[in-house]
């Protein structure tokens, strides 16, 4: 049986893509993203899945910086819709709550929603994971930003649904490998590659990519840790690492970057549920 480690306990909307990508696997929760990738990478889990991005609140920063400290690959992807609810324990009304507590990224995105309660938030390790807290602590002031499956596992009650900012809320989560194999057909990649301070450097590595016509859907900048105002790029290619024309690419980036890491090439996950 495959162990598949994720972030999050039990009902958090991380289990729901392990469960959409690995169904016949054994999902194990864990406390942080950290974990699991050092769950993966010793060995006490088969595979991870991991956030990556949020369609609202963008790339998951932790995840990224995680890629250059960790050997592993990202070998699949699936896309989550997210849709938050306030929740609380039975008998609880909205006006009752003195505070709300979740996840960072779910606080951020409902921001509309809790700047009109006008009352304390708190940030929690896990969406799930503040359900939970509420019902094992009986805390009858406090809500939880949470999924309505949460509700459901931890005896709460749902106050208001779809409450983040925007409606369409995606979340796409990317699985890790020790092995680079995809788990199907690959038809994307992803890579990162720092650039030193040489005019026309960065141009020149993306120039790679579009001299051979190969389309990007991700570029974005984070600092390099330990090298200060040195930074990195992470890129998204819409092919598969195999192809000729990335084969060529990938040498002339090489060519022109401090450094390039393939981090995965695997079968795209971007569809609407």
């Amino acid at each position: 049986m495959t162990v598949v480690a994720y972030q999050g306990e039990i009902g958090a909307y991380s289990e729901e893509g392990a469960q959409a990508l690995f169904p016949d696997g054994t999902h194990v929760p864990l406390s942080s993203i950290r974990k699991v990738f050092e769950a993966v990478e010793v060995g006490r889990a088969d595979l991870g899945l991991v956030p990556m991005d949020n369609s609202q609140a963008g790339s998951i920063n932790e995840t990224y910086d995680l890629f250059l400290k960790h050997g592993l690959h990202v070998v699949g992807e699936t896309v989550v819709r997210v849709n938050h609810c306030l929740l609380a324990l039975p008998g609880v009304v909205i006006d009752d709550l003195a505070e709300v507590v979740s996840h960072p990224q779910a606080i951020a995105q409902c921001e509309e929603f809790l700047t009109a309660l006008n009352i304390s938030i708190r940030a929690e390790y896990d969406t799930a994971g503040a359900a939970k807290r509420i019902n094992d602590e009986k805390l009858e002031r406090t809500g939880a930003i949470a999924s309505r499956r949460a509700a459901s596992l931890y005896g709460l009650v749902v106050l208001a649904e779809r409450i983040q900012t925007y409606p369409d809320n995606y979340t796409r989560f990317g699985a890790l490998s020790r092995s680079p194999n995809p788990l199907t057909e690959p038809n994307k990649t992803s890579l990162v590659f720092g650039v030193g301070h040489v005019a026309g450097s960065l141009a020149r590595c993306l120039g790679a990519f579009a001299d051979r016509h190969l389309s990007l859907n991700k570029l974005e900048s984070r600092p390099r840790a330990g090298r200060p105002w040195e930074y990195v790029f992470y890129v998204d290619v819409e092919a598969p690492a195999g192809e000729p024309a990335m084969v060529e690419a990938l040498s002339e980036v090489s060519e022109h970057a401090t450094f390039t890491r393939l981090l995965g090439t695997y079968a795209s996950g971007m569809h609407r549920r």
